[in-house]
């Protein structure tokens, strides 16, 4: 096992002073604090962690207090996502109610694999992601889709097999993907990743995506939030530019192929659906 070390506990252990010798061990136990004057016990490891469930973080998702490896890392607001050569920084976006664009998750793209992560604020106990995965595999099976269980490096996840809407073979029948679904909960968040492509079926881009999941550090903040409310992604300016920059190009290439020849808009979408990718 893996301690999680904390940057306070590295300020705080270069001036703490030695425990006096004639302090009597304590161990904690289920019924509280038992004293053994005359035991001698070895050292316990530093930072354990605080819930059962934060042994499956023992090398990653982080939190912004604990003591993260040192990465190229892309501030994101609530979260920091590593920039490695050779994977992409997908944002995802969906319009609200108000037709305003909004922030849903990031897509880091590494060769055929993605992996969209999502923030969720969570309470202080823990157990959040086991709700979130039986409300994943009742929308899969209502899609027509498996879905199994899985014990994986974070713990429980599912992986399924999700109908592709307008795909099938040559027999007819409906032509499927496969997803997985991880995720990992942390002090007061959950970290949720889909991941789709090679790295949901070939087993060496299964731990190249795992790999990258662990290198997100979550940034939780003090600001007050509902349990499964997802945390403000916040896209760094020159990324919202060339979003901007995109997004007009999209609507003159759609402006220009959705005109019939009199010159008045054809029947159909008017624009595209917001995409997991």
């Amino acid at each position: 096992m893996f301690g999680r070390r904390k940057k306070k506990d590295q300020e705080t252990d270069r001036g703490a002073a030695p425990a006096p010798e004639s302090a009597p061990v304590k161990k904690e136990g289920a019924a509280g604090a038992v004293s053994f004057d005359n035991e001698i016990t070895p050292e316990a490891p530093r930072a354990q962690p605080a819930k059962d469930v934060d042994r499956y973080r023992a090398t990653g998702p982080w939190d912004e207090s604990e003591d993260a490896p040192e990465a190229n890392r892309m501030d994101l607001g609530s979260m920091k996502v590593p920039m490695e050569q050779g994977t992409d920084i997908q944002v995802n976006v969906a319009q609200d109610k108000q037709g305003k664009q909004r922030v849903i998750g990031i897509t880091l793209v590494r060769g055929r694999t993605s992996l969209q992560v999502q923030p969720f604020a969570a309470p202080k106990s823990s157990g959040l992601w086991d709700e979130m995965r039986e409300e994943l595999r009742g929308q899969v099976t209502q899609q027509g889709g498996r879905v199994e269980d899985h014990e994986g490096p974070f713990g429980a996840e599912l992986r399924a097999l999700v109908p592709v809407k307008g795909r099938t073979n040559e027999e007819g029948k409906q032509m499927g993907q496969r997803v997985r679904f991880i995720g990992v909960d942390g002090p007061r968040w959950v970290l949720r990743g889909v991941v789709r492509g090679e790295g949901a079926s070939k087993p060496e881009m299964m731990a190249e995506a795992e790999r990258m999941f662990a290198g997100i550090v979550v940034v939780r903040g003090d600001q007050p939030a509902p349990p499964s409310e997802m945390l403000p992604i916040v896209v760094p300016k020159e990324i919202q530019d060339k979003m901007a920059d995109a997004a007009k190009q999209r609507a003159a290439q759609q402006g220009n192929a959705g005109r019939s020849p009199n010159g008045s808009p054809e029947s159909g979408s008017a624009g595209e659906q917001p995409s997991d990718n």
